[in-house]
């Protein structure tokens, strides 16, 4: 059996590649698994999704599972992933389920765990799934009768998790002077939220809440902004907000209709901590892809920024390591470490804005405190992504880029954990010779893979 569990969950085409059978195999090993990790005499899964056609098919599948093992579902419904992670520690559960693709297209889907503690699941927990899905350990304990597991709707979820994301803000003041365009891309935060801003007060005009199954991350949502900086035009509005699909991430749009990204989001949320003693240690973790501007931004005000892989729970791990408080990565996927145990884009958003409510400076004056470089992305679809990587062509064409690049310069050529792609990232001040460097091993990587396109950056 191929390896399941990628960087972020279970991912694959509903219904094909994750099909209701696999779920149902998922449901039961995870359940088993995690109710060993677990001292309640009767295990308790918690189970929500995003608004994808599939969620249906294969939450049925999951809970099914779920109950053949003996352990009781509880169902959160549509909801953010973080919301299944925070109420997975307030309903004391033996572990959270979220079926959402993030902000993958609607033909695709994923199923990706949290632990009791409403971590993200380590790899050897992962590793103990996948073994058990392989040997079937679970066969020659399964219950009857009374034993078999029971199905709860949890009525009060949403609410309690809007609650506490809401309790976040620190300020006396509330947000009625604050306009704001909210784009919720059609997905988990549709309800949630226009729930939280309106409880805080502010003047919303929500985008991307109507969603019907096939409409996630459609034209809009934190992958596709256009609509949302026209809105915030239209509406003469201090901010934009989008999420993605399941609402683990945002992205901004300041008065001008410019995008604030995940690095500027960090950078901002960041210097208000550092200049209020309130960063302790006095250090950001970012990955490899962030913006090189992000990195000098931070370090005259004496905050070092520790670098780790794309993904964010190499990002949780890295914080973990350095006690940091802070971590994200330019996607806007950000973890504000003293309130969640992963990335919030509802938490980041409100992060955001309560620094424009205590400065009160435009989202513009603040985001300018960053000087984004020059920065090139390239996707290259292919197969195999692991073997390319390692020919030794490649390896020679970025071991050369690196070289041209020089101390000033940044390239990163990783293949992507969730999609078939390698993506190659160059940065730097001179914008030509990123274009010659990623052309570079974009050729060698088509040339290694017999599918040359000869089309160039």
């Amino acid at each position: 059996m191929a390896k399941l569990f990628g960087t972020d969950g279970v991912r694959g085409i509903a219904n094909a590649d994750l099909n209701a059978e696999l779920a149902f195999r998922l449901g039961m090993a995870g359940s088993y698994v995690l109710a060993k990790h677990n001292t309640r005499n009767r295990p308790r899964i918690l189970v929500g999704k995003d608004t994808r056609i599939s969620g249906d098919m294969l939450e049925a599948a999951l809970i099914a599972g779920i109950c053949s093992t003996g352990a009781d579902a509880l169902i959160a419904g549509i909801i953010p992933t973080p919301a299944v992670a925070f109420l997975t520690l307030k309903y004391e559960a033996s572990c959270g389920i979220v079926i959402s693709a993030s902000h993958n297209p609607v033909e695709d889907n994923g199923i990706k765990f949290f632990g009791a503690n409403g971590y993200k699941l380590p790899d050897d927990i992962e590793e103990e799934i996948e073994e058990v899905m392989n040997n079937q350990a679970y066969q020659g304990v399964l219950p009857v009768g009374g034993d078999v597991g029971r199905v709860y709707n949890l009525e009060d979820g949403l609410k309690n998790y809007v609650n506490h994301v809401s309790n976040c803000y620190t300020l006396d003041q509330d947000l009625r002077n604050m306009i704001m365009v909210v784009d919720c891309a059609n997905g988990a935060a549709y309800t949630a939220g226009p729930m939280m801003w309106e409880k805080l007060g502010a003047r919303i005009t929500t985008i991307g809440n109507k969603p019907n199954g096939l409409n996630i991350n459609d034209r809009c949502g934190s992958t596709y902004i256009d609509n949302l900086k026209r809105a915030v035009l239209e509406n003469k509005a201090d901010i934009g907000i989008a999420y993605d699909g399941d609402a683990d991430r945002c992205i901004a749009v300041d008065e001008y209709g410019r995008e604030i990204d995940g690095d500027h989001i960090m950078c901002i949320t960041a210097l208000d901590m550092q200049r209020r003693g309130l960063l302790q240690p006095s250090q950001v973790v970012a990955t490899v892809m962030s913006n090189i501007g992000l990195n000098i931004a931070l370090r005259r005000e004496n905050i070092s920024v520790s670098s780790c892989k794309v993904g964010d729970r190499y990002v949780l791990e890295k914080m973990m390591q350095n006690g940091a408080i802070l971590g994200g990565e330019q996607s806007g996927h950000i973890i504000f470490k003293q309130h969640a145990t992963s990335g919030d884009g509802l938490l980041t958003s409100l992060k955001l804005v309560e620094v424009m409510q205590r400065t009160g400076l435009p989202l513009s004056r603040l985001a300018a405190e960053m000087e984004q470089q020059p920065q090139i992305l390239v996707n290259v679809k292919l197969e195999k992504k692991e073997q390319v990587m390692a020919h030794e062509l490649v390896v020679e064409a970025i071991n050369n880029a690196e070289e041209k690049l020089g101390e000033w310069g940044k390239l990163v050529v990783r293949p992507s954990g969730t999609e078939p792609l390698v993506r190659i990232m160059a940065q730097g001040p001179d914008e030509y010779l990123l274009r010659e460097v990623i052309n570079s091993v974009k050729e060698k990587v088509e040339q290694v893979t017999g599918k040359y396109s000869g089309t160039h950056v």
